[in-house]
């Protein structure tokens, strides 16, 4: 018996240590493929694996088959109205077929950031400055297409293409926010405008409502004429110019009987 158990007990030893040499246990999420004397021989799925022979098979790689994230760097691009910008995008990918990911593309990470900068690149070129502002989402799909069909035989799937900022030079900024201030200047300047266009024909039509117009335009003007004493006397470094009220309302009284005379011929 103890003779047996001798001879059993190293070729348990030996089976046992040879099963255990023979297994791969890949974790969830990855798949690995296996080369044998350099050649591809099989691909091993998510847990246990047996038929691994020691010294003669070998794991080749290892490698999520879950989504992965691509952060692209800001890269420099140039609109097609020659404007130098500085872009930069995630892409969202996944490894679908594990061979082809491996022995159709020499580096599949290097292959696609490269691809993904290339493609950002000449889709920028294509759109003017103003348009990258307005057609994100179109910059997105158009980026989507071209990198999902340009990767299609390394065996990946890009999922989504996110630009995140396409920041042009800082003078091109400091362009736009004096071309968005002057604009906003003359928004306001119209809006005050009409106004006092508004305002001159609602006194007008207030006027000739009236009986006694002279009575009311010598209200006016010297409301006026204080108004603008009292902001003249605000100023620091103005100078103070006195007019006569009576001589200015005498005035306006002339200009007003003149232009009925007018209107009755």
């Amino acid at each position: 018996m103890d003779i047996l158990l001798s001879i059993l007990a190293p070729v348990v030893l030996v089976a046992f240590g040879y099963s255990v040499g023979t297994t791969k246990v890949v974790q969830e999420g990855n798949e690995a493929l296996v080369e044998r004397f350099g050649k591809y021989r099989k691909k091993l799925d998510p847990g246990l694996n047996f038929n691994v022979v020691p010294f003669i098979d070998k794991i080749a790689v290892e490698e999520s088959t879950r989504e992965q994230i691509l952060d692209i760097e800001p890269q420099q691009a140039i609109t097609k109205d020659n404007v130098q910008v500085e872009v930069d995008a995630i892409v969202y990918w996944q490894i679908l077929d594990m061979y082809k990911a491996f022995y159709a593309v020499d580096n599949v990470h290097e292959a696609i950031e490269n691809l993904v900068m290339t493609t950002l690149r000449s889709t920028i070129g294509q759109l003017e400055l103003d348009e990258t502002y307005a057609s994100r989402d179109r910059i997105n799909q158009n980026l989507l297409q071209q990198l999902d069909d340009a990767s299609a035989d390394w065996g990946v799937k890009v999922m989504r293409v996110e630009v995140q900022e396409i920041k042009p030079p800082q003078t091109i900024i400091d362009a736009l926010e004096k071309e968005r201030a002057a604009k906003s200047e003359k928004q306001a300047k119209i809006l005050q405008a009409e106004g006092t266009v508004e305002s001159i024909q609602m006194i007008s039509k207030a006027l000739q409502e009236q009986a006694n117009t002279q009575k009311v335009l010598q209200f006016l003007i010297a409301q006026r004429y204080v108004e603008a004493n009292e902001k003249l006397g605000e100023s620091s470094n103005s100078k103070v110019v006195f007019m006569d009220p009576k001589a200015l309302s005498e005035a306006m009284t002339d200009l007003l009987q003149t232009e009925s005379v007018g209107q009755s011929n």
